[in-house]
């Protein structure tokens, strides 16, 4: 058994108060599973054993491996195979990095709810860290021109900068803002130090400006650079001509978050595990 339960009815008393667009219950059930444990279900082994595999879902297209949030909730379940008890911290923290969601008790009537690996990252990375989800991200269309022209004007000065991308991020809960995604030579302090205060410059110069963060694009796992990835349109790029402020005709305009179902609580089809996958190995 990993981790120690703050609350054990925590989790099950926010499970219960989620339903869909009700963002706010459920960030009360992620801060209740950043505080909690839940029962893993292992389709093949017992914990610990180099065989043990946990049991998954696929919804949506997306990947879930299904736990319950119990002792009560294990027996209802009427699983008979091996269990293993964590913390939310922790299975939270495995499964995101391959893209793995959790989805709690799914015997439930309705089908429990399912968590996307991109907040089970927030789990892991801490909620107040990163924005809630789902996420909008689009192209920005508000005018900057001041803003734009700084960041053209000296990113060229900053050497360990390659390329400068933009999107504007609306999350679920919060007010919406600017990101600017940062792609570097090398991600050493002082190189994310110094595009950083670039950034910073040009907000400061762009009064009419709203919130401005940046996001590392060599995150792998950050939804808003994988969305810069596969859309967005360079504001400098090292390498290339780069033309000027972004929103002009024949650019991606909007699109779901990257990492999210739609919405992420849709209920599982009758019957589960869906299929005897082999699953996301235990520890």
């Amino acid at each position: 058994m990993t981790g120690a339960a703050g609350d054990p009815g925590a989790i099950e008393r926010a499970l219960r108060e989620v339903a869909p667009e009700r963002w706010a219950a459920y960030e009360t059930l992620l801060r209740a599973l950043a505080e909690g444990r839940v029962w893993m279900l292992l389709w093949h082994g017992t914990p610990g054993s180099p065989d043990a595999q946990y049991g998954n879902m696929e919804i949506g297209g997306m990947g879930y491996a299904p736990c319950v949030t119990s002792p009560e909730q294990l027996a209802a379940s009427g699983w008979s195979r091996g269990h293993e008890v964590i913390s939310g911290l922790e299975i939270a923290n495995a499964l995101y990095r391959t893209r793995w969601g959790l989805w709690l008790d799914p015997h439930r009537p309705g089908g429990g709810v399912g968590i996307p690996w991109a907040d089970l990252r927030r789990v892991a990375v801490g909620l107040d860290r990163l924005p809630a989800g789902p996420l909008r991200i689009s192209e920005p269309q508000l005018p900057a021109p001041a803003f734009y022209a700084v960041l053209q004007q000296q990113a060229g000065e900053v050497r360990p900068l390659r390329s400068l991308r933009v999107a504007w991020v609306q999350p679920a809960l919060g007010e919406p803002y600017l990101a600017v995604g940062l792609d570097l030579y090398d991600t050493s302090p002082p190189s994310i130090e110094a595009a950083r205060a670039l950034v910073l410059r040009a907000a400061a110069q762009a009064p009419d400006v709203p919130a401005v963060s940046t996001v590392m694009l060599a995150d792998e796992f950050d939804p808003v650079a994988m969305w810069m990835w596969a859309h967005g349109r360079p504001v400098f790029d090292r390498g290339a001509q780069y033309g000027g402020a972004p929103g002009q005709a024949g650019h991606p305009q909007s699109h779901a978050g990257f990492g999210y179902s739609a919405p992420p609580q849709q209920a599982p089809a009758p019957g589960w595990p869906q299929q005897p996958w082999p699953g996301y190995p235990g520890r």
